[in-house]
């Protein structure tokens, strides 16, 4: 590819990507960082942890944004009694018509280009499990026999912040497969004064394809290819690396952090910066992009200890000291 089809193609694909954050903001109203946030992941190739109480839009959010790629989307409810099964499929008995039984594969409802697991955490480890293991490795194993997921395979799971009875939180282990933690809050004032506008009436917003899933997939291997600067690279590595409590470390990410980030957290942090520099169609990332992307990045693939949370030190404000100390 010549650098002229290289800048055409990345001319395309920024252009999907705003009409893809216009039509968002249409249907999804005052949150529009959730919405940058949600492009930018699978902008990066990766996955989405989802985290709002109910009400706000986050089931919409997934339904819009399958639309607008043009990507095949199911969903899936997850409750205590799910099975991996249900997830991924299984192997059923048949016999055919001149009497021969055999096996057959019965796809579940994994095999979609974006899937919505609503409430991933009321399942059982067991049904977490399965799941992760494929969005890790891009396909499931039945039976002893491989079957591929679909290209591009995006997971946007949802978690409920309240009502935790009865829940299995995901271990540690498991959220690092995601590549942000994505907090939704409530609207400003305006923006659900708009919304009741717009949702109560007789006319109901919708939207339209404005990316296609190849074109995503260009657009993933575009952000790939994008130059990032060594102080960029420096400023990810210092802000990571800051956050794990090991001997030489900040006395405070010491007294305050039971366990930091992986090296997974650099890897993520450099592709979601240069995935929201695609969609804002900037040429390369800035120090602005590492700082708006640090706390989604690095929230879930980190934690606090006894002490911390007794002198009331929250998680977000422990990462924005990281990066204020960073860049």
């Amino acid at each position: 590819m010549t650098e002229t089809d290289l800048l055409q193609e990345f001319d395309a694909a920024a252009a999907g990507f705003k009409a893809a954050r216009d039509s968002l903001g249409k249907v999804v109203f005052g949150q529009s960082e959730v919405i940058d946030l949600t492009l930018a992941t699978l902008a990066a190739g990766g996955h989405g942890l989802i985290v709002g109480a109910p009400g706000l839009a986050k089931t919409l959010l997934v339904a819009s944004i399958a639309n607008l790629m043009g990507l095949s989307g199911k969903r899936i409810q997850f409750t205590p009694d799910l099975m991996p099964g249900d997830v991924l499929g299984s192997e059923v008995l048949e016999e055919t018509a001149s009497g021969r039984r055999e096996f057959r594969f019965i796809p579940g409802p994994i095999f979609c280009q974006l899937l919505m697991a609503d409430e991933i955490n009321r399942a059982s480890p067991r049904t977490q499990s399965a799941l992760l293991q494929a969005m890790q490795e891009l396909h499931v194993t039945v039976a002893g026999a491989r079957h591929d997921l679909p290209a591009p395979f995006h997971v946007l799971a949802t978690q409920n912040p309240i009502e935790q009875e009865g829940t299995y939180p995901l271990p540690e282990a498991q959220l690092d497969r995601f590549l942000m933690q994505i907090n939704v809050g409530y609207p400003d004032e305006a923006s659900e004064k708009r919304m009741l506008a717009a949702t109560t009436g007789a006319d109901a917003q919708s939207v339209s394809a404005a990316m296609t899933p190849d074109a995503l997939i260009r657009a993933q291997k575009l952000v790939r290819r994008m130059p990032i600067a060594e102080r960029i690279v420096d400023a990810i590595l210092q802000i990571v690396r800051s956050a794990r409590p090991v001997d030489g470390a900040d006395p405070k990410t010491r007294d305050y952090v039971s366990w930091g980030p992986g090296p997974r957290a650099s890897q993520a942090l450099s592709l979601a910066a240069r995935a929201r520099a695609l969609i804002d169609g900037r040429k390369a990332p800035s120090l602005e992009d590492v700082r708006f992307l640090a706390k989604p990045v690095l929230r879930h693939r980190m934690a606090l200890n006894f002490s911390a949370r007794a002198q009331g030190v929250e998680i977000d404000a422990f990462i924005d000291d990281l990066v204020a100390r960073a860049i």
